[in-house]
């Protein structure tokens, strides 16, 4: 049975962030097409700010190609950044030159999606996991190695099995090889980019339970990169719902599930069945019309509201703003009133 971190790490959850994102965005151009036409950019993430308090998790969630990826590269400085600023624990990374930005990355680390392309495979699992470290400037070969057992045995994973090559192991031990490697340098923010979505159901709960656990024992903060709703109702705290470059919903979890203002958000509920909402359920599931618009031609209102059966003529020309409803609770609709009735409040139905 899989944990719930949120109320294993209660006890040492603190009021300030440790990341602090604010109007964040990631432009990448493109080819003109002519010397003489105006350049064009894709807009992967446009405006975006949020915010993880010290010991929470906190996921980015969307469709495929609705930036929550490139989100979390640029958190961490992986791709180039277009304006906007990123706070982790009072440094804003996004300001910061590549001398300095090498020392900060030490307090920001992550855990790749695919276990089995992002391990070197000429080294051995102890040489991978230690590698971080020798970065870092740690010239002891000995205390890399002691760090390298300690992180083993962390994880669940021998320490006799460091000789070993990444293909010697299975998809979940891979997995673990890629935590232990992410802790090396005890980071303040682990990122975390669909860290299970490539491992069989039964690997995925142990993978979860492992980092439930690692997270209540070392009081790690977790940015949860994910499209599973089922795995972000075990491990997350707080949800952000991404769309198109924008975050268009943001609420803790009980608030999201028990309650889904935007109307996309909605739909992605309604998309996973096997999801228990207290005693409220989804009369059908939500067929949207349509894909996304195109991340080069913005529409000028509501990115949604092409898909969106209850777009109004405002929707389609106004661009929302993300306002808060409920304390913790902010949407960006026109449709969501001030009391906080969703258009598709008369679509739910209990479950029998």
């Amino acid at each position: 049975m899989l944990a719930d971190p949120g109320r294993l790490g209660a006890s040492f959850v603190m009021a300030s962030p440790l990341l602090d994102v604010q109007d964040l965005r990631v432009h990448f151009p493109i080819a003109s097409g002519g010397v003489f036409r105006p350049r064009r950019v894709v807009k992967a993430v446009d405006g975006v700010s949020l915010r993880i308090d010290r010991g929470r998790t906190l996921a980015v969630v969307g469709e495929s190609g609705s930036g929550k990826t490139t989100c979390a590269l640029a958190v961490m400085r992986l791709v180039d950044i277009a304006a906007g600023a990123v706070w982790l624990d009072g440094v804003n990374l996004a300001a910061l030159p590549d001398a300095k930005l090498r020392q900060a990355r030490r307090d920001v680390q992550m855990i790749f999606q695919d276990p089995y392309s992002s391990l070197n495979p000429r080294l051995r699992a102890g040489e991978i996991v230690e590698e971080p470290l020798r970065l870092a400037g740690q010239e002891d070969d000995r205390e890399r190695r002691d760090r390298a057992r300690e992180l083993f045995q962390q994880v669940g994973l021998r320490q006799d099995q460091m000789v070993l090559f990444p293909h010697q192991f299975s998809g979940g031990q891979r997995q673990r090889i890629g935590v232990a490697r992410a802790l090396a340098l005890s980071p303040k923010l682990i990122v975390c980019d669909e860290p299970v979505s490539a491992l069989d159901i039964a690997v995925q709960a142990q993978v979860l339970n492992l980092l439930a656990r690692l997270q209540r024992d070392l009081r790690l903060t977790y940015l949860f990169i994910s499209h599973d709703l089922a795995v972000i109702q075990y491990m997350c705290d707080d949800v952000a719902v991404m769309y198109l470059g924008q975050i268009v919903e943001v609420a803790s979890k009980a608030q999201l599930f028990q309650d889904p203002l935007h109307p996309y958000t909605w739909a992605l509920l309604s998309a996973v069945p096997k999801i228990e909402i207290g005693n409220r359920g989804y009369a059908d599931r939500v067929k949207l019309a349509g894909d996304p618009p195109s991340p080069i031609d913005i529409p000028p209102g509501c990115r949604f509201a092409g898909r969106c059966p209850f777009a109004e003529e405002r929707c389609r020309t106004i661009a929302p703003q993300l306002r808060e409803i409920q304390p913790g609770h902010r949407v960006a609709c026109h449709l969501v009133a001030e009391d906080g009735s969703a258009p598709h409040a008369n679509n739910y139905r209990s479950r029998p």
